[in-house]
Order: C-alpha cells, then sequence, then structure tokens
C-alpha cells in the first residue's frame, strides 16, 4: 500500500492518470503485525485499533483495493495476472507496470501439521491479524490453557512469552539456539536470565521431535529431541518466515539464497516489474552483502521507492543497518533490548577488522528514580575508529538510545565523532555522558 498510494501522488504531482489495481488474498490490509502481541496480550483493545488505513479510506483515494483476490498467475510477455477471488470468479488483469508485494510467509515446520496438512488444534503462528483473533480465541477463559510452549527465541517468541505470562500461562520457550541469537552471547545471556527470573521456563539448544494430541485432535504436549515432553495446551510457531516469491518464482525471475526477489536500488525487478517489502533481499549498507531482513521499517521506504518510480520518479532505497528494537516486560522484569549495524561476527564474517567493548552504565542519573542498568556493546574499525554497530540491553528508557548510534552509523561517524556528539542531558533521562557516549568514548580511548 506504500507503494500504491507513493505512485497515485507521484502522478498527481507530474499531472498524469494512473489506474492502480491492488489485490490482497486476504481481508485485511494496512495493519500492524508487529503490534499483534499486544493485542493478544491486551494493551491493545481491538484489531481495528492496528489498521492504519481502512479499505474504503484506500477506495477514497484512488486505490482499486480488491480484498479476498489472489493472483494465482503472472505472463510477463503478455503483460497480464490471473486472479481468483472469494466466490472462486477467476479475473484476468492488464498491466503496464506490476508490484510484487507479497511480503513472507511464516515458517511451518512439518511436525506442526496433521496428516492432511492442516495446522494441529492448538498449534498457530502469529504473523497476521487472522492469527491474531485465532489466539484470542485459543487464550480464552473457556480454553483454560495453562500451559504453553514457544517454539522459537527470535522477537516474536520473547513478545509472546510476556504476552503469555501476562494472561497467566505457565510458559516454556525452546529456541534451538540462544534467545535472540543476533546478539552478542554476553547480552543474550543477559536476556535469558531476565526471562527465567519472570518465570519463563526457557530451554536453549533445544529441538522440537513433535507434538502429542489428545483424543479430539487437540495438541497436549511438544517432545523435544532429547524425549523431554513439555504439557502444552497451546503452541506458538515462533521460527521465522520465508519470503513469499512463488509468483516470481513461476516466471524465472531471479531469487537470492534466502529465496528473496533481488530488486536494483530502484525497486526494479525486470522492465516495468517491481518489488518491496519482505518478499525481498537486500543491502546492508556497510558491507554491501545481500540479506534478508524483513522489517517493517524497510518494507515502507522500500514501498515508498517503487511507488515513485512507477510514476516517474528517480528514487532509491538506501540499504539497510539492521536496526531493531524489543522488550520483556512481565513479573517485576523490565528488558529493553535493541540493537543496530553489525555484530563482532558479522564484523567478522565481513574480513572488517574491529574492537568491540561492553560498558555498564545507568538509564538516569544514579540519584533518580527512573535509573535502571543498561549494558552497550559497541564495535567500531581498528583503522578508521568508524563506528560499526552497537547494541543495548537494559532497564526503563535504554532501547531507543539505538537510534543515536543508528544514525551516527548511517553518517559514517567515528566512536569519537559520537562521544562529542551534543546530546540531551537531565537527571531523569540520562546521566551527563549518555551511556552509549560513555561506551562510545571508551572504545575510543582503548583504539
Amino acid at each position: 500500500m506504500s507503494a500504491a498510494h507513493a505512485a497515485l501522488r507521484g502522478a498527481h504531482a507530474r499531472g498524469h492518470a494512473l489506474d492502480l489495481v491492488v489485490l490482497e488474498r486476504t481481508g485485511h490490509t494496512s495493519y500492524s503485525a508487529c503490534g499483534i502481541p499486544y493485542w493478544i496480550s491486551g494493551d491493545v483493545a481491538a484489531a481495528d485499533d492496528l489498521v492504519a488505513r481502512t479499505y474504503q479510506q484506500h477506495r477514497d483515494l484512488g486505490v482499486d483495493l480488491r480484498l479476498g483476490t489472489r493472483a494465482t498467475a503472472v505472463d510477463l510477455d503478455r503483460r497480464t495476472v490471473t486472479a481468483i477471488d472469494d466466490t472462486e470468479t477467476s479475473t484476468m488483469l492488464e498491466f503496464d507496470e506490476l508490484v510484487f508485494a507479497t511480503g513472507a510467509a511464516p515458517i511451518v515446520p512439518d511436525w506442526a501439521r496433521t496428516d492432511t496438512g492442516a495446522l494441529i488444534s492448538g498449534v498457530h503462528p502469529v504473523k497476521n491479524l487472522d492469527d491474531g483473533a485465532v489466539w484470542l480465541d485459543l487464550l480464552a477463559p473457556h480454553r483454560n490453557v495453562r500451559d504453553a510452549v514457544i517454539v522459537g527465541g527470535g522477537y516474536i517468541g520473547v513478545e509472546m512469552a510476556e504476552t503469555l505470562l501476562r494472561r497467566d500461562v505457565r510458559t516454556t520457550l525452546l529456541t534451538h539456539g540462544t534467545v535472540l541469537g543476533n546478539l552478542e552471547p554476553v547480552l543474550s545471556d543477559r536476556v535469558a536470565a531476565g526471562l527465567r527470573a519472570a518465570g519463563i521456563d526457557l530451554r536453549s539448544h533445544t529441538e522440537v521431535a513433535g507434538v502429542q494430541v489428545d483424543s479430539t485432535g487437540r495438541v497436549r504436549a511438544v517432545t523435544t529431541a532429547t524425549g523431554d515432553e513439555l504439557p502444552a495446551d497451546a503452541v506458538v510457531l515462533a521460527v521465522g518466515v520465508r519470503p513469499a516469491t512463488e509468483l516470481g518464482a513461476a516466471v524465472g525471475l531471479p531469487l537470492g539464497s534466502d529465496g528473496g526477489y533481488l530488486p536494483d536500488p530502484t525497486g526494479r525487478l525486470a522492465p516495468g516489474v517491481w518489488a518491496a517489502g519482505d518478499c525481498c533481499e537486500c543491502r546492508h549498507r556497510i558491507t554491501g552483502a545481500v540479506l534478508f531482513a524483513p522489517l517493517g521499517t524497510h518494507a515502507n521506504k522500500q514501498g515508498r521507492v517503487v511507488g515513485d518510480n512507477i510514476a516517474g520518479g528517480r528514487a532509491e532505497f538506501a540499504g539497510v543497518l539492521g536496526s531493531s528494537i524489543t522488550r520483556f516486560v512481565a513479573d517485576g522484569v523490565h528488558l529493553e533490548i535493541s540493537r543496530t549495524g553489525l555484530s563482532t561476527a558479522e564484523a567478522a564474517a565481513a574480513g572488517i577488522d574491529y574492537a568491540d567493548l561492553l560498558t555498564e552504565s545507568d538509564t538516569a542519573s544514579g540519584y533518580m528514580p527512573e535509573a535502571d542498568p543498561i549494558a552497550v556493546q559497541v564495535v567500531a574499525g581498528t583503522a578508521d575508529r568508524r563506528l560499526l554497530g552497537m547494541q543495548i540491553v537494559g532497564g526503563r528508557g535504554a532501547g531507543k538510545r539505538i537510534d543515536t548510534a543508528a544514525a551516527a552509523i548511517w553518517g559514517g561517524l567515528t566512536v569519537d565523532d559520537l562521544a562529542a556528539m551534543d546530546l540531551a542531558y537531565s537527571p531523569p533521562f540520562a546521566t551527563v555522558w549518555d551511556a552509549v557516549q560513555i561506551a562510545a568514548r571508551r572504545l575510543a580511548d582503548r583504539l
């Protein structure tokens, strides 16, 4: 939808008309998928609160939006798309310009399905509004869910751990590696300690062998590869997503190593064919490497670039740093977790000579009640002192400090530059030297 509205705005600004059709296979559009765990927890009152722009608003702004309509085939030579709607009526649409914005689909392991391919009752992902509605029903009082197992220790896994605890559900979290494995090990360990302190039964380096069901076909337990049987009235699938690129792959459009489309910086895949969002792989701004980084911030920017270019613009997507943030707040534990740029492992894999340092500080002046611990890991190039990455785990007010580092990395600044920046200070918000500046200064001194 970002592409659609950017295209209409661009066409209007350049004085020409554009007939624009959007096909959406579900009944929802323009909603915050990232807000779904908070809807399930009760922080968000209703699904409608997650919707940024309704069906009718899109239509009123000039988008021929067709919900419940699935594209089934593309013919690049004839410039047509075949689609089927909810009534099983088939339509063939002609196009001059085609945008793939098909997103990503949740990974569903074989053990989560019945012999017919359907999801086992009580086992479900958390990807779209329909999934959120399923979880609200699964966790309704009459369902009597007492024990849940989360499979996957990424952001969705951690956020659903918070959600389930707040719904008074005993929760086990299984991850094949470590929780939030894209963090430095010392910071991942801090997150793990916080989850356990709140009552999560966290089991790292654990694989799922299968699930047990009761006489009605509903899940009752999860079996691990080591033979443990964990009671489960519900199972959260949070093992990641894959780019939804089947339509383009069927007509020979090239895919990257993670299965995503490979558009150029303008979003173009082929003449008159474009792609944006979680169905794409994108370029890392520091290393130049192509990677799969499915985040809403990237998707919206890519969509805007593609839409403007369809309307005659010359926009380019500037790449990603992998900036991300989440939280875990439950049973007296408050953790804010964020990162941007390269980890030490990523810097090493890119062949970059780096130095790194972990610094402990406070989120506010120590004499203030707002002061919470904060740990900041900084990575910088040894040759040019350029800031390459930062990761933060801490209490209240810790997480969004990552944006200072992201801006510094984006601008090519050094750790010395970050240490010298004029950042805001007042005792309830920071120490005189902010935590990120203390970390940068200490690494600069070491360099």
